[in-house]
């Protein structure tokens, strides 16, 4: 419970830094975070999705 507190507080931190950035620099780095993020999506999917060597 304390964890989920802690990233909301991370969360809230974030939100109110990106409001006082201007809005394409704030949407270039919501797309850099996305891509970021599909990135590990896909290395974490194939990881788990490859047939194990025994």
């Amino acid at each position: 419970m304390l964890l989920l507190a802690v990233a909301f507080l991370i969360l809230f931190v974030l939100i109110g830094a990106a409001a006082y950035l201007p809005g394409p620099v704030a949407a270039a780095a919501a797309v850099a975070i996305a891509l970021w993020l599909a990135v590990f999506a896909v290395r974490e999917r194939r990881r788990h999705d490859s047939p194990r060597k025994a």
